[in-house]
């Protein structure tokens, strides 16, 4: 009966259920891949933050799952390391880690072989007839057939959910098969696609800037907007992840998913409201109103490149090739020029940069403005109107700058002096009383209470990739190579040439 109800409620906003007192919650959470770098530096200390603030049910447990075979006492030794290497001194509290230890078991899977599930199942007990979460900490290529392995061993039930990291696949192509084998154990509203960025409370500040402030929404449109620039730069290099970067590169590294998610927060149609249905409807519609790359266009409106050998943050780094050991064609940086085919964004330019070994870490949004039709302050003398500017910092400082112009004080004897000055909003100063909490923790919160909001839902994904490949397939039709640009740099001189033909620059 209670399988029946539940599955009715599928039809329903998860608020409703939760509302009617059908609990949705996960007891036990099964994490794949616990003993890789991920689970250690961001996902064990989330969980342990969650349950040090009581946010998680007494009853859930935590089954940890890896291909080497230990026993409960070695993998919690090796989970207290994470926590007291990963978080704060001050949040490290004996009672508090030895409770938290003894919510998490082991169970070896080696899930390329298929072997382990069986045993999973045996550990699972009676709790497979209660909701189970289970998140994928894994290469890609394992999502598919971890979720037919949950399925053969009966562990993907009803009310089971599965959760996975970027990227699902690596074409639109390859994106469908991952997706319909998961979705074959799994249905779509409890499928759980992670894009870590959509957990920064800074790009959920986005949405509120948007949708609950009068004094910008009217003015974000192609009449008041004469471009944006989205910036994700890195000072780091391959930094132990040869295996999994190279053939990969910049393109579907961080523009497939971070970069397109802002994108879409940024330009998408207000959403009738912030249910996960609502908000992703609209931002699907922006994904696919993005305008395709042609051959003949990709130079103009794109450019890679390639890091060599200089220095960054005063010391001298290698560059990609001499790091990966052999000649590669992958690209480490990449800057577009895009642009959105609807009546709110006709003609205006988003501009798109990312690339590793980068002067410094940023995430950045900035939204220039276009000057005011007439200057009526030319004629005592004011000169120049600079344009509005709003400057969005996502990492590693979180703040809103809005450029604005401004009286100089005086008696104005020799005329009015406008000048350009900075109205900023620090998150971290207007609320230095809240913790920032890692993005890990919200998503893992959600995905635990059946919250698909800042999740990626699987037509987000292929609307990505679709343009996405159109890049690529246009890189490949005019044979285009990576340009190098010194380590340290802000790219390939081209990128600059990208933006500056517009009449414009990068803010760096």
């Amino acid at each position: 009966m209670r399988v029946a109800i539940a599955r009715w409620l599928r039809h329903f906003p998860w608020w409703i259920s939760k509302g009617i007192g059908v609990s949705v919650k996960v007891e036990t959470l099964v994490l794949f891949g616990a003993t890789g770098d991920l689970a250690q530096r961001m996902l064990f200390p989330s969980l342990y933050n969650l349950h040090l603030d009581g946010l998680l049910a007494d009853a859930l447990t935590i089954i940890g799952s890896g291909r080497s075979k230990m026993d409960r006492t070695t993998f919690h030794a090796q989970v207290r390391a994470a926590l007291t290497e990963h978080l704060p001194a001050d949040r490290i509290e004996d009672a508090g880690v030895a409770a938290f230890l003894d919510r998490i078991d082991y169970c070896a899977i080696d899930a390329g072989a298929g072997t382990g599930y069986d045993e999973l199942a045996a550990l699972l007990g009676d709790r497979m007839q209660r909701p189970i979460g289970v998140y994928l900490s894994t290469p890609p290529s394992m999502f598919g057939p971890i979720a037919q392995g949950l399925k053969a061993a009966g562990i993907a039930c009803a009310e089971c959910r599965i959760a996975m990291e970027k990227p699902i696949g690596h074409d639109l192509a390859s994106s469908r098969e991952v997706n319909q084998q998961v979705g074959d154990a799994f249905a779509e509203d409890h499928v759980f696609r992670i894009d870590h960025y959509l957990g920064k409370e800074t790009v959920q500040n986005l949405l509120a800037l948007r949708f609950a402030n009068m004094l910008f929404e009217p003015l974000w449109n192609a009449q008041a907007i004469d471009h944006v620039q989205i910036t994700v730069a890195e000072t780091v290099g391959l930094e132990g992840r040869v295996s999994y970067y190279d053939g990969v590169g910049a393109l579907k590294d961080m523009v497939q998913n971070h970069m397109l998610q802002l994108l879409a927060i940024i330009a998408m149609e207000p959403p009738a409201s912030v249910s996960a249905t609502a908000v992703r409807d609209e931002k699907v519609k922006l994904l696919r109103s993005l305008r395709k790359m042609r051959a003949e266009d990709v130079k103009a409106h794109s450019v890679k490149g390639q890091y060599s050998s200089g220095a960054v943050n005063g010391g001298a780094v290698t560059g990609y090739a001499d790091e990966l050991g052999q000649p590669s064609n992958t690209e480490t940086f990449v800057a577009i020029k895009a642009f959105i085919d609807n009546w709110r964004w006709k003609g205006v330019p988003f501009y798109l940069r990312t690339g590793k070994r980068m002067p410094e870490r940023k995430s950045e949004v900035l939204i220039q403005f276009k000057p005011v039709p007439h200057n009526i302050f030319a004629r005592v003398g004011a000169g120049k109107l600079d344009a509005n500017m709003m400057i969005i910092n996502l990492q590693p400082e979180e703040n809103i700058r809005v450029k604005v112009m401004a009286k100089q004080p005086g008696l104005d004897r020799d005329g009015v002096k406008l000048k350009e000055v900075t109205m900023d909003v620090s998150l971290s100063h207007s609320f230095a009383g809240e913790r920032r909490r890692i993005a890990y923790e919200r998503l893992l919160l959600d995905f635990i209470e059946g919250d698909q909001t800042l999740f990626v839902r699987r037509d987000e994904v292929e609307a990505q990739w679709q343009w996405i490949d159109s890049i690529r397939d246009a890189w490949a039709a005019v044979d285009m190579a990576p340009q190098t640009y010194t380590a340290g740099s802000w790219g390939p001189s081209s990128a600059i040439a990208l933006i500056e033909r517009d009449g414009a620059s990068w803010h760096d």
